[in-house]
């Protein structure tokens, strides 16, 4: 029961899923290279096809540990209990007919709320929300010098300086 116990625990250590998918991800690097070394090609040439074949490492290992953790049996339960304790809030809201019983209810519904949105929010990967330097958007300044505006006289005022001038 113990052995079970710490398996389960343990599974959900980041560190611990980081080292065994690094460990999988190396085991098909290789078998890409071996792949490609058997087609006549230098060990350094068969290393570079298999890594460009592959595609960005990092950002698969960092996939797959989300995709591990979504799955974790850990992560499941608490979800369910989260359902389950926001349906008991709401029956307790609706059968409720004491203001004490029904603030009971709004609380159920609210911790199960908030609970969800934590489990949302570290779920979430700030790696995806950063600007992609290739990709450009129309609210990012342009960083090519424009011309100015051509504001100013002859005697090198502007609007605002002519109408005060004027008066």
């Amino acid at each position: 029961m113990r052995a079970v116990t710490r398996r389960l625990l343990t599974r959900f250590d980041r560190q611990e899923i980081e080292c065994e998918i690094e460990e999988e991800l190396r085991f098909h690097l290789e078998l890409l290279t071996q792949e490609h070394l058997k087609q006549n090609m230098s060990f350094a040439a068969a290393k570079d096809a298999a890594l460009e074949r592959f595609g960005n490492v990092e950002q698969i290992r960092d996939q797959c540990v989300e995709i591990s953790r979504r799955g974790h049996p850990f992560v499941r339960a608490l979800k369910t209990l989260l359902i389950l304790v926001f349906l008991f809030g709401v029956l307790v809201r609706v059968f409720s007919t004491e203001s004490h019983v029904t603030r009971v209810g709004d609380t159920l519904i609210l911790v199960a709320i908030l609970g969800c949105l934590f489990l949302y929010v570290r779920g979430l990967n700030p790696s995806s929300f950063r600007s992609k330097p290739e990709t450009s958007s129309p609210l990012m300044l342009n960083e090519k010098t424009q011309t100015s505006i051509m504001a100013y006289d002859h005697r090198r005022l502007t609007p605002v300086e002519r109408v005060i001038a004027d008066k």
